[in-house]
């Protein structure tokens, strides 16, 4: 008997996101069923559910996604699975909330390879992140400092929550990542005035840079921007552009559309991972920035 190949979905809301059905059932998963509203202490049921009504040799046939759009709790909601795995029994489990995973393991992978042709790497490079608390923020934050970037989220509103931001990820991640008040201008360009890479991941259709506070940016590099809607989160940056010098600037741009298509090609490439491999995998974010930075390599 051949087995089925099985994909439980959870979400900590009232639905789980059609992307992500979608990109699932395209991926080749023979079976996709959704389960909404879980709370963190429901997941070592469900999976523990999943791995007992099935042999250990088919662990690799079933698989765990966890959405919703709040990545601390997806990366809780990680743990909670992977302890309750029972050897031999196991599953595949991935993450991606509200595809911030890999939507900013894309942003970083596409940044990292402007970089690279100037000649330099993230290492040590600062990088100003605006939209700071949202999931693909915290994605992108992590993953520069793992690289060794010098991130700074910005507040819009002032630096106690990117504070409270930055201090959960030094503690879970152990990095270095400051806060800054970027709640008006001033304060904006004394973030700006070193900064070599600027990320935006503010809410769609809001624009957090405009050309003059890009021009209290000298030394900037590159600038990326993950908002599709009009107008642009960073003015000057097409969602198009992968690459394009920003006018009057020696820096370049990377837009919405380029950082989508990797991060689409990353989330599905990751599910046919799951698919073809003979062991149970675990994937977050570190998993679908390596990806990425294959893609664009």
């Amino acid at each position: 008997m051949s087995q089925k190949t099985i994909l439980h979905m959870l979400t900590p809301h009232k639905h789980v996101s059609p992307f992500d059905v979608n990109m699932a059932a395209d991926a080749g998963f023979d079976v996709i069923v959704p389960y909404d509203a879980v709370t963190l202490g429901e997941v070592s049921d469900l999976v523990q559910d999943a791995i007992f009504s099935r042999p250990p040799k088919w662990g690799a046939s079933t698989g765990i996604f966890i959405g919703g759009n709040d990545a601390v709790l997806a990366l809780d909601m990680v743990d909670a699975a992977r302890k309750a795995l029972v050897p031999p029994f196991g599953v595949h489990i991935f993450a991606d909330p509200s595809g911030s995973f890999t939507t900013g393991a894309a942003m970083v992978a596409l940044v990292e390879r402007q970089l690279r042709a100037t000649g330099r790497t993230l290492q040590d490079t600062p990088i100003a992140i605006f939209g700071a608390t949202g999931v693909v923020a915290y994605c992108a934050a992590v993953i520069a400092a793992l690289e060794g970037a010098r991130v700074t989220l910005v507040g819009h509103d002032g630096p106690e929550r990117v504070g409270r931001r930055s201090a959960e990820m030094q503690a879970r991640f152990d990095v270095s990542v400051e806060a800054a008040d970027g709640a008006t201008p001033a304060g904006t360009a004394r973030v700006l005035a070193d900064t070599q890479v600027v990320l935006s991941a503010a809410r769609a259709g809001l624009r957090v840079l405009t050309r003059e506070a890009l021009a209290t940016a000298p030394s900037l590099l590159v600038a990326a921007d993950v908002n599709a809607v009009p107008p642009s989160g960073i003015e000057g940056v097409d969602a198009g552009a992968d690459g394009v010098p920003i006018d009057g600037m020696k820096a370049v741009g990377v837009g919405a559309l380029a950082i989508g298509n990797v991060k689409y090609r990353t989330q599905a490439g990751l599910f046919r991972r799951m698919l073809s491999s003979d062991t149970p995998l675990v994937l977050d974010f570190r998993d679908a920035f390596a990806f990425a930075r294959g893609l664009v390599a």
